[in-house]
């Protein structure tokens, strides 16, 4: 019988020993699967397999594998560390997050219109004008998301909304024994950036 969703594949792929949830043993951590032999074995094999077809098989195409950690400074200079954000809100009653900008694309006109009115502001109809101008003044922002009602699209009730807050979509850590400002780095957020700082 095929599967029917998701949680199904996922189940199967425990028990076959694909993959197992990470830290399982300590109550394990959200997101996080580690693989079992088969799914070693099979995660080699398409490695293997795209590397021979990609690189092997093509005149115009080297391998290169760079770190996983990026000097910070690579990514203050591109941009990153400052634009690679999403602004994004929760309800303290129903523990979702969302993106700012898609919980108000998600309302109804009158709802967006309601406000721009309890902050003061016109209603754009460009999203992203109307997003920065609300995230300009986070605590107002949270009131007037508060006094339009804005609805939660998982129980379908007015929220009760968090201020909007920029999150960096960057995992920072630290490199070296001492926790200073120099020591942080990040994980490299996109695949490819190794090949254009060596």
């Amino acid at each position: 019988m095929a599967a029917q969703n998701l949680e199904q594949i996922i189940s199967l792929c425990k028990r076959r020993g694909f993959i197992f949830p990470g830290s399982e043993i300590y109550g394990g951590l959200q997101g996080t699967y580690d693989y079992g032999p088969l799914g070693v074995e099979l995660k080699n094999n398409l490695k293997r397999l795209w590397w021979k077809h990609n690189v092997y098989e093509r005149d115009d195409m080297e391998g290169i594998e760079t770190s996983l950690l990026t000097n910070r400074y690579v990514l203050r200079y591109s941009g990153h560390e400052k634009g690679f954000t999403d602004p994004l809100i929760d309800n303290k009653t129903t523990k979702k997050r969302y993106r700012f900008d898609h919980l108000l694309r998600d309302q109804t006109p009158e709802t967006r219109d309601a406000v721009a009115g309890a902050f003061g502001i016109a209603q754009d109809d460009d999203l992203d004008t109307f997003v920065a101008a609300l995230l300009e003044n986070p605590a107002k922002a949270r009131e007037a998301l508060l006094s339009a009602k804005v609805v939660d699209a998982a129980d379908g009730k007015p929220g009760d909304w968090t201020e909007p807050r920029q999150f960096n979509l960057m995992f920072k850590t630290q490199v070296g024994p001492v926790a200073d400002e120099e020591s942080f780095a990040y994980l490299r957020p996109e695949t490819a950036q190794g090949m254009f700082v060596n």
